[in-house]
């Protein structure tokens, strides 16, 4: 291999970033919800989740039904081309529906997360292709930008103030400035759909029979480990291996997923029922988000995805999904304190991203490298489940006044997935 080529695949990373970070937006989803719920929206949390959540389905259904296929059969350059164009316009629709629940559920909700679900895939099919090496560490690297987004998409509406610190001051965000929901909605719809466009043109595949310098795929005897053979999608379900996977995702994006559609509204109560002012805990509940979750959600996909090509998959889900449960269950404890609603931002944020780099690296090494790009949509399907469940139970919960109900049954379901995951075991190689 060429140095050229070398340097191509790094490029690809460039580009699988970049789409990423607009990907992410609907991790900061957060930067709204308590303005929706004021005039003139006068949204319930509940609805306010109800977006959110048809968001997460809608992204996880069209990357299974439709981008695994597609991408596959003609690339994943057009699949995540169109997928941009078709976030930006749901963001811009949703700009122009004023204060309608439906209309910001179908550009936002139903658009919004058609769009991510369609460009979402191609990054990571192109990259296990070129980094079959390094699987863990670059699927972590790639989709570590879809939780950096959220940390630049939240802190443009308010400010890039991280507790006392304020690296913008004066500037108090698009929301200081006067702008409205519907304003940011239009331009961040403008700014995914030019940014995926400019990403897109670098998700190319590797040549036929491409290989990185130096490296040689494992030997056959092995080869079933590392995604040496394929399983179709009929042949995957059929195991039990995939249903393993598909709960433990399905348990961890759950709890993820309600903590980033409730952190601000469940922070505000919190701190609220302690006596903070509503102004304090607006700017401790935004960076809990903005910063601690935003980034260590980040960091966690490129952290555990290499501490994943050690230890292997089986034994850093199980970790990942232990040190979530523990922490969700003490986070409705803690989080009516300043250090302990960052605390608990930042480790149920790093645990969560996690899931994006272990998840796709394990239906990779148990299914097969080159099958990747089909069989992780339907594996993925359980994040869409986690983003019905885990956001709705934390809106009704709320509504109720009773999130102990939420966080609490969260928890103990991530360490009932830590014992599932330590049962995972590498699937029979399909019979020729």
């Amino acid at each position: 291999m060429s140095d050229k080529k070398v340097m191509n695949r790094w490029l690809v990373v460039f580009g699988a970033i970049l789409i990423q970070l607009c990907l992410g937006a609907i991790y900061a989803w957060s930067a709204f919800t308590a303005k929706l719920t004021a005039e003139p929206f006068n949204m319930t949390k509940t609805q306010t989740q109800v977006i959110f959540s048809v968001g997460l389905l809608a992204f996880a259904v069209v990357m299974a039904l439709v981008a695994g296929k597609w991408q596959k059969k003609v690339g994943p350059k057009v699949v995540a081309l169109v997928g941009g164009l078709v976030l930006g316009l749901g963001y811009v629709l949703a700009g122009f529906a004023g204060s309608s629940f439906i209309g910001i559920l179908l550009g936002v909700g139903v658009l919004g997360g058609a769009g991510i679900g369609l460009a979402y895939v191609c990054p990571i099919a192109a990259l296990v292709k070129w980094f079959p090496d390094k699987k863990g560490l670059i699927t972590g690297l790639a989709v570590a930008g879809f939780g950096f987004g959220a940390l630049i998409w939240v802190k443009l509406t308010g400010g890039f103030q991280f507790g006392p610190v304020d690296l913008t001051p004066g500037w108090s965000g698009l929301f200081g400035m006067g702008w409205s929901v519907n304003n940011v909605f239009i331009l961040y719809g403008i700014l995914f759909a030019v940014l995926v466009t400019i990403g897109s043109l670098f998700m190319i595949n590797p040549p036929e029979g491409w290989l990185p310098a130096g490296w040689q795929p494992p030997a056959s005897a092995h080869a079933a480990s590392t995604g040496g053979h394929d399983f179709s999608v009929s042949e995957m379900v059929a195991t039990p291996q995939f249903w393993m996977l598909f709960i433990c995702f399905m348990v961890g994006a759950t709890s993820g997923l309600m903590v980033i559609g409730v952190i601000k509204l469940f922070g505000m109560d919190a701190l609220g029922a302690g006596g903070m002012d509503a102004a304090k805990a607006n700017v401790i509940t935004g960076t809990a988000m903005g910063l601690f979750y935003a980034l260590l959600n980040g960091l966690g996909r490129i952290i555990w995805g290499s501490i994943s090509d050690k230890t292997g998959r089986r034994l850093a889900i199980a970790m990942m999904s232990l040190l979530q449960g523990i922490m969700m269950i003490a986070f409705y404890f803690i989080g009516g304190k300043e250090w302990g609603l960052y605390l608990g931002a930042a480790v149920i944020g790093f645990n969560f991203g996690g899931n994006f780099a272990l998840f796709p690296a394990a239906t990779a090494d148990f299914f097969g490298n080159k099958s990747v790009g089909t069989n992780y949509p339907w594996v993925f399907m359980s994040y869409g489940v986690g983003g019905v469940i885990g956001p709705i139970l934390g809106g009704k919960m709320g509504d109720m006044h009773a999130w102990m109900w939420a966080f609490v049954p969260a928890g103990i379901a991530c360490l009932v997935a830590a014992g599932i995951a330590m049962m995972l075991r590498t699937p029979s190689a399909r019979k020729a």
